[in-house]
């Protein structure tokens, strides 16, 4: 990955933080953080409550040379590095072994090994199925959104920090690929049950598109993994000249920036998109010109949008292009910048926060929408879109 790329990736705090795209086989609501130029990262500070979120972050110069020190005394590097980002309270600061930093590259490209699960950890701990990928292992075993992960491989994972129900799940420690064994210990009510499943290779669709009554065209983008952006311009050209579009960005955890800025130039004419600094500089990145600025659009968002999505929805929504629907988004808005450690693992550390064109903040807030819909936010969307006249 070059250090232009722009994106999105799971991320942990040592080893106790949530992974939170589907890639590492689950995809886990907890953090989601998105790369800048120069391979500066958006998008992760976690809300005013969340612990530690207000400490100071380490300098890159302070874990670069506790990792040094650890490899002179012939320890892990990257295990100091964890306790230094630990210590520090930088609640989205990350470090990554060299196997996850590729895998994650990988993931970015659309492709990842896995079981096809999407997960998170409920307010009581314990881990819930939110999403289960059609023609995937879990899907053929009839797993369903809602059931309980109880265990892997005969581990119970309730109080188990993510990263290592992911690790498990991926059979990391084994370097498992596709085609080997896990077996999932499953709840769904007074039910429990397991289920063996086989690791498959398979390849996420992120952008999804479906026509309604009323030349209404659904654009549903799930990640902003590579390609995604071009698909969703695709699908603008391709909706009808006098049609409304949503564009659903629910459960959109990020992806790379550059996906999502490329998705925004499908709705804008140029123009601003986000701000970010970096130890205070501040940097732009704007909108190609040529989007479709004439047909109603409206935006689905809610406490799932994240990242890259939620700077996607600042702008539709900042720049007046689009009605935004739905519940407040996750909020984050912190930039982090990596840095390869002496035995090749990857530390991130949190250096800036980016804003919506209108300099609105976003980390620890998120974005509140214009009209605020639960489960009804479809037909809510399909009731204002009625309302927005033809395009002109």
């Amino acid at each position: 990955m070059s250090g232009r790329d722009l994106f999105c990736q799971p991320r942990r705090i040592g080893r106790g933080a949530a992974l939170t795209l589907v890639f590492a086989g689950v995809l886990v609501t907890g953090a989601a953080t998105g790369a800048l130029p120069g391979g500066l990262h958006p998008g992760a500070a976690g809300r005013k409550d969340a612990p530690g979120a207000a400490r100071t972050a380490p300098r890159h110069e302070d874990v670069q040379r506790a990792a040094a020190e650890a490899m002179a005394d012939g320890t892990s590097p990257m295990e100091a590095a964890e306790r230094a980002v630990s210590r520090s309270g930088d609640r989205w600061g990350a470090v990554y072994s060299r196997g996850e930093y590729e895998e994650f590259q990988e993931a970015l490209d659309g492709e990842y090994t896995g079981v096809g699960l999407w997960a998170r950890r409920g307010r009581d701990g314990r881990i819930e199925v939110t999403k289960v990928q059609p023609g995937s292992p879990a899907a053929a075993a009839g797993i369903r959104r809602g059931d309980r992960l109880r265990g892997v491989d005969g581990r119970r994972v309730d109080g188990l920090p993510v990263t290592e129900v992911v690790s498990l799940l991926r059979g990391d420690a084994q370097d498992a690929p596709a085609g080997t064994t896990v077996r999932l210990g499953l709840e769904r009510g007074t039910r429990a049950w397991s289920e063996t499943l086989r690791r498959a290779r398979l390849s996420t669709d992120p952008v999804t598109v479906r026509k309604l009554a009323g030349s209404v065209t659904v654009i549903r983008v799930a990640a902003f993994t590579k390609g995604s952006g071009d698909t969703v311009r695709s699908a603008v050209r391709r909706a009808p000249g006098d049609g409304r579009i949503i564009l659903d960005l629910r459960g959109n955890s990020g992806g790379l920036v550059t996906e999502a800025q490329t998705a925004a130039s499908a709705f804008l004419d140029g123009g601003l998109v986000a701000t970010y600094d970096v130890d205070g500089e501040q940097h732009a990145l704007h909108a190609a010109s040529g989007g479709d600025t004439a047909r109603p659009l409206v935006a689905l968002v809610d406490g799932g949008t994240m990242s890259a999505a939620e700077m996607l929805t600042g702008a539709l929504k900042d720049r007046g292009r689009a009605v935004v629907i739905g519940s407040r988004t996750f909020g984050k808005g912190s930039v982090q910048m990596p840095s390869t450690l002496p035995d090749g693992s990857v530390a991130e550390l949190t250096v800036g926060h980016y804003r919506t064109p209108s300099g609105r903040a976003v980390d620890g807030r998120g974005i509140t929408p214009d009209l605020e819909a639960g489960q009804d936010a479809l037909r809510r969307a399909e009731t204002v879109l009625s309302g927005l006249g033809d395009p002109s």
